[in-house]
């Protein structure tokens, strides 16, 4: 029979769990607006000024960058620097964006810069996404499955009792048939993204492999209670924290930062890199997934070796207590 203590314990920890996934994933897409929002202004200093104060009249909003002019603000915007640019010009300014870096900053600059102007703003779109996903759709929707993705190889591995070699093998082989298949489908098929191919599929894999190995490698030394953290970290936190369907700027802090250090965020910038920015500011999400991925490859490769050494300790209580 159940006990009272497994009641109750049904009882509570469901609605937490309900509760905790809630804030997870509604509070941060509630509370979205600019938080220091990398931001360009172009043109001469006399004429920039007026455009520097209204944008920085919003304390916190936006983070401010100057260029001499509108062919620097667009090769800041090309490298991801910033997402857009106000250029001051003698008819009025006019306002550089990326739909590819976030189709919604973008629109959400095209409403505040025409609103600070009182006019329609000339726009200019530096970067788009692919004809095929306008919207940017396709890139949005993939954080679930691919979070998703490596829950399962993760907790595949564990099952089977696959470790050392065998268990990094299978994860980093299943990750990446995953990274082919998944540009084989967003690229190759769907056309929503418009990059290099073998690099979209690398970092596709890659991003799945970091959450693979991030569930593996905590089970290979917790058991369950590591499976249930890299199951947190990745699904529960990591995919509501991405910004992939925003930005990382116009979450709440400190979730927008939180969220880059984990597989889903890091893995959905360094896919937008090598997709749409010729891997432009790649590097920090990629050093990101190989750190995921290289520590948890390492304890499920020291699996055996861990296993072996909790074995006599837990074996000696009970050799002590029989010698007793």
């Amino acid at each position: 029979m159940p006990s009272t203590r497994s009641v109750l314990a049904v009882v509570v920890l469901v609605p937490a769990l309900v509760a905790l996934a809630l804030w997870a994933f509604v509070w941060p897409s509630a509370r979205l607006a600019p938080r220091d929002l990398p931001l360009g202004v172009a043109g001469p200093a006399q004429a920039t000024a007026p455009l520097k104060a209204q944008l920085t009249g919003r304390e916190g909003a936006f983070e401010v960058h100057e260029y001499a002019d509108a062919a620097a603000a667009r090769t800041a915007i090309e490298e991801r620097e910033v997402y857009g640019a106000v250029v001051a010009s003698p008819g009025g300014p006019e306002l550089l964006v990326a739909t590819a870096a976030g189709p919604s900053v973008a629109q959400m600059l095209t409403e505040t810069v025409g609103q600070r102007a009182g006019r329609l703003v000339p726009t200019d779109d530096v970067v788009p996404l692919p004809p095929a996903d306008p919207r940017g759709s396709a890139l949005s929707s993939s954080v679930l499955p691919l979070a998703l993705a490596g829950l399962l190889i993760g907790g595949l591995v564990t099952v089977l009792g696959l470790r050392g070699g065998r268990g990094v093998l299978a994860a980093a082989g299943a990750a990446a048939a995953t990274g082919l298949v998944a540009a084989a489908l967003a690229d190759s098929w769907l056309g929503a993204l418009a990059g290099d191919w073998w690099a979209e599929a690398g970092a596709l894999g890659l991003t799945v492999l970091a959450g693979a190995a991030a569930v593996a490698g905590l089970a290979s030394v917790l058991g369950r209670a590591g499976m249930g953290l890299g199951s947190l970290l990745v699904m529960l936190l990591g995919n509501p924290f991405s910004g992939v369907t925003s930005a990382p700027e116009l979450l709440p802090e400190p979730v927008g930062a939180l969220g880059q250090w984990l597989p889903p965020g890091a893995g959905g910038s360094l896919i937008r890199s090598v997709a749409y920015f010729d891997g432009n500011a790649a590097a920090g999400p990629l050093a990101v997934l190989a750190g995921w991925s290289l520590a948890g490859l390492t304890l499920l490769a020291l699996g055996p070796v861990l296993a072996r050494r909790r074995a006599p300790e837990a074996s000696r209580p009970a050799a002590e207590s029989v010698a007793a």
